[in-house]
């Protein structure tokens, strides 16, 4: 199919993408690609198929596919192709030189790893032990809240909803953060303008709202919703350190229902998912900004070569 007879059709497609260094990644169902500019302001494009194309079917791509279990596979792969792409854009935008990308190419490996171990330790203690601390605190000066556990899961929800929007409000105030938040606005703008069935051009783009309901921020918020209700499942009297063993290796069904959500409200829009949808999209305020034109530019590019000529990527 032309493209000029895909942009008379208004769709819902599942392609997404990430907000890089000076640049943008976007994910089809088929190829992925990156468009990032280095110092000289040239958009420097990078393309990969997300799996080989003599790739057998297997037990595992069977699993991928049933609901909730896809949602683990799927953020688990977003996480290694964003991580991969996003250090990829720093060294095209100019954040090291050559031979520092030599030098240190061994070095940025083992960081990346103590970064990541540590990232998920500091993770657990904010969004796990924190609020479960906090509660255990309150409940010893008001006995009479202990055991109710409907009660402190929706505080230690909330509290990691307050955590994790004070985090994002105090971040979004640094200047390289605030431009990837830029360049998140315009992947969503190109999205919606390829959904809206218009051509992808500067101006088409740039009318379109920034806040979608399939972006990894609301994604975030979901996951925190839905582990109040799991938490609710925990019996408050067990000894933290088991409720947070619990709570972590529920994080899989988290993720997937979460996920699970994200899609169907990627599909449907009315009055309960736009409910649903409130908190996430409210958040979107602070992660997701006006882009300028040279930031939509390189959305544009990433996107157009992911786009499938057989709608593959239409929901």
């Amino acid at each position: 199919m032309s493209e000029n007879n895909k942009a008379c059709i208004a769709k819902k497609t599942s392609i997404g993408g990430q907000a890089l260094i000076e640049g943008i990644m976007m994910r089809g169902p088929k190829k992925s690609a990156m468009a990032v500019r280095n110092p000289q302001g040239e958009i420097v494009l990078e393309k990969w198929d997300n799996e080989p194309a003599d790739k057998k079917p297997g037990i595992v791509d069977k699993l991928r596919k049933l609901p909730i279990v896809r949602g683990v596979f799927n953020f688990a792969i977003s996480m290694i192709a964003g991580y991969k792409s996003l250090m990829k854009s720093a060294e095209i935008a100019g954040f090291e030189d050559e031979d520092e990308k030599e030098d240190n190419k061994g070095m940025m490996a083992v960081v990346g790893i103590i970064a990541g171990v540590l990232g998920v330790c500091l993770s657990v203690g904010l969004f796990i032990l924190l609020p479960t601390f906090l509660y255990d605190l309150i409940a010893k000066v008001v006995p009479a809240i202990a055991g109710n556990r409907i009660l402190k899961s929706v505080f230690e929800g909330i509290l990691k909803i307050a955590i994790l929007v004070a985090y994002m409000a105090a971040v979004s105030r640094m200047n390289d953060i605030k431009r990837t938040f830029q360049y998140h606005g315009a992947e969503h703008k190109t999205i919606f303008c390829y959904e809206a069935g218009l051509e992808l051009t500067v101006e088409n783009v740039r009318k379109q709202g920034r806040f979608h309901p399939r972006c990894g921020t609301s994604f975030l918020i979901v996951m925190l919703l839905v582990s109040i209700f799991i938490g609710m499942i925990i019996p408050p009297e067990l000894p933290t350190l088991i409720r947070t063993l619990i709570k972590v290796l529920l994080l899989p069904l988290t993720m997937g229902i979460g996920y699970e959500f994200i899609k169907f409200a990627g599909k449907h829009e009315n009055a309960v998912t736009k409910i649903l949808s409130a908190p996430g999209l409210w958040m979107q305020r602070i992660t997701v900004l006006e882009p300028d034109d040279s930031m939509i530019e390189c959305a544009i590019t990433a996107v157009k070569e992911v786009i499938p000529d057989d709608g593959s990527d239409l929901i």
